[in-house]
């Protein structure tokens, strides 16, 4: 019997650990900061990149979002969607080369987009809609270094990009991948939103609150802890079984 009890201590440990790896596994991946969707073909129009900001501390509300455009590789005829509670401020970079288009040169691009006065409290996510009215066509992905600020002064920056091959690191800068045209998970489309015209624009803050649903990737670690957690009740069962049947045996031995 003793032997039977240890078993089953044992076995509830395990699958204790397992099931906990997973979630603590699956709750770093809801953690990052990313953009939707993943990918875009290269050189796509009217399109629209979501930014989705969850909140990582258990103490803090997220208070001020600070996304960082490339000027290497520019978004043109960027546009900030209102969203409720935030105030956005848009900040435009003179480019060092003159992007071609149809209309004449551009010598002039968004560069930063802040988010203000709004609070993202633990357990909770908030998108951030920015329309675009064309993507580079030079370049296989684009990385939007962002800032996160907690209203308790700690600053979480997302601006790691991720080596060819090589592993995520802790802090991942969110990523739009390029692709060949006609293979970008993104369709085009133009939202209402708001001008970011001249060198600093503030936005009002109106528009409704967020509730999309997660992506792919939320989905994949949602599953994963899931996972954990049917490994963990299978763990145990397995145990209780050996239990019941050595209790079984033993009193037939009697």
């Amino acid at each position: 019997m003793a032997s039977l009890r240890t078993t089953l201590r044992r076995a509830g440990t395990v699958a204790a650990l397992t099931a906990g790896g997973v979630l603590a596994a699956a709750g770093a991946a809801f953690a990052h900061v990313t953009v939707h969707p993943e990918s875009y073909a290269k050189g796509a129009t009217d399109g629209v990149l979501t930014f989705r900001v969850p909140n990582e501390e258990d103490t803090a509300a997220t208070t001020k979002v600070q996304v960082f455009l490339p000027t290497d590789h520019p978004v043109l005829g960027v546009l900030v969607t209102p969203e409720d509670g935030w105030t956005a401020q848009v900040t435009t970079t003179k480019l060092r080369t003159p992007v071609k288009t149809d209309d004449g040169n551009i010598t002039d691009a968004v560069s930063q987009i802040t988010w203000t006065g709004g609070r993202i409290r633990h357990g909770q996510y908030q998108d951030f809609h920015v329309a675009f009215g064309q993507l580079p066509d030079d370049t296989d992905q684009l990385a939007f270094k962002t800032l996160q600020t907690y209203s308790d002064g700690n600053v979480v920056r997302w601006i790691e990009e991720t080596p060819k091959g090589g592993d995520e690191p802790e802090n991942p800068a969110p990523v739009l991948a390029l692709t060949a045209k006609g293979t970008a998970e993104g369709s085009a489309s133009t939202p209402a939103a708001t001008s970011a015209g001249g060198t600093t624009t503030d936005t009002g803050k109106s528009g409704g609150a967020t509730t999309k649903a997660a992506s792919s990737s939320d989905s994949t670690a949602r599953g994963l802890g899931i996972a954990g957690l049917v490994v963990g009740v299978l763990g145990l069962a397995a145990a209780a079984f050996a239990l019941v049947r050595g209790r079984g045996r033993t009193t037939t031995s009697e």
